[in-house]
């Protein structure tokens, strides 16, 4: 008994003060610096806005037209698409280089097969996108059961695709005459309609539906989450139980896909089926549209929805310099520009969790 009141005694005496950290105020800086970590969207979204305003006093009332605006959308469309393909493969921290011959291509083998061979163009659309398919698995084999560098692989597979075009279609554009003849579903995407004074057109409508879907997908769904898990830090995926060599897989696959998506969409809206359009910067623009939109190259982070404002910026920048008569470098050089600040804020971004 002694030695519990001993015991008591000594509790009585030591210090009752409770452990306590000091408080620091957290700046401006810090602050916004967790927003937009939490928020990747945020940063296209302001440059966006901030695009339009700025070229909205420089050109006036016309820039802020229905028509103007709506003409943005348009021409955004096939980029906004591959975008959105581009987007799922960076999020993994990896990068598709071939997703803009893989349209081209789908394009040519919906038009042949539609018009040249006379099948029915619901089932040539269909082949098309299984042409998608199977580039996107190829690269997705080769990248995630192979351990190929996604630069490597796509580069070469952006070669064999390219060539694969031109033996087959050689070189012969499909005309839109012939299109609208006798395969009038491939013109699906062109059709427009009003909403007061504005004209979107399905091709639009289509891109708009399909980044929402991908970023209900990316967010809400276990699929999702494995792709930013994979992003971030495949090994901590893989012992966390994510198959990160399925997830690899479905996702180039996935890809390609959309790619063959981006041709039925590109057929609606060039009218005609041209394979030396494998040579355009496809794939460029899609990955402009990605790194501005905030995607980050390392993977694991970025919203769906900044690759939309990525593109936007993009088209809004293109249609307000030719609306000023500039030099269409210009449009080049702030391209460049925005490039290299979207990823430098990337990285500012990144150290709020460091």
């Amino acid at each position: 008994m002694t030695g519990a009141q001993d015991f008591e005694r000594v509790l009585d005496s030591s210090d009752k003060n409770v452990a306590s950290f000091e408080h620091q105020e957290i700046s401006f800086l810090k602050r916004a610096q967790h927003f937009l970590h939490s928020t990747p969207a945020a940063v296209p979204l302001i440059v966006l806005v901030l695009a339009i305003i700025i070229f909205g006093i420089a050109i006036g009332g016309r820039f802020f037209s229905s028509y103007t605006l709506t003409l943005i959308l348009q021409q955004i469309a096939i980029v906004g698409i591959l975008g959105a393909a581009q987007t799922l493969v960076i999020l993994t921290a990896g990068i598709d280089l071939s997703i803009g011959v893989i349209m081209v291509i789908s394009a040519v083998i919906m038009g042949n097969f539609a018009i040249t061979y006379g099948i029915p163009t619901p089932i040539a659309v269909i082949l098309g996108m299984l042409v998608g398919g199977v580039c996107g698995l190829l690269n997705g084999f080769l990248v995630a059961y192979m351990k190929l560098p996604p630069f490597i692989v796509t580069l070469g597979t952006w070669n064999i695709v390219m060539a694969t075009n031109f033996i087959y279609s050689a070189n012969e554009t499909i005309r839109d005459a012939d299109v609208d003849a006798q395969a009038p579903l491939l013109h699906f995407f062109a059709l427009s309609f009003k909403v007061g004074n504005a004209v979107l057109t399905l091709g639009v409508i289509a891109m708009v539906l399909l980044v929402l879907g991908l970023w209900y997908v990316l967010n809400h769904t276990a699929w999702g989450r494995h792709v930013y898990a994979v992003g971030d830090d495949p090994e901590a995926a893989k012992l966390s139980g994510i198959q990160t060599k399925r997830v690899l897989l479905t996702v180039y696959a996935i890809s390609g896909v959309i790619a063959a998506f981006a041709a039925w969409v590109s057929i609606g809206r060039n009218g005609s089926i041209s394979p030396s359009s494998a040579v355009t910067d496809f794939n460029l623009q899609a990955i402009t549209a990605t790194v501005i939109g905030g995607i980050s190259l390392f993977g694991g982070r970025g919203s769906i929805l900044g690759t939309l404002f990525g593109a936007m910026i993009v088209g809004v920048v293109s249609m307000g310099l030719n609306m000023l008569g500039a030099d269409p470098q210009w449009k080049v050089l702030l391209t460049g520009v925005l490039i290299i600040a979207a990823v430098a804020i990337d990285q500012w971004i990144r150290k709020v969790s460091v």
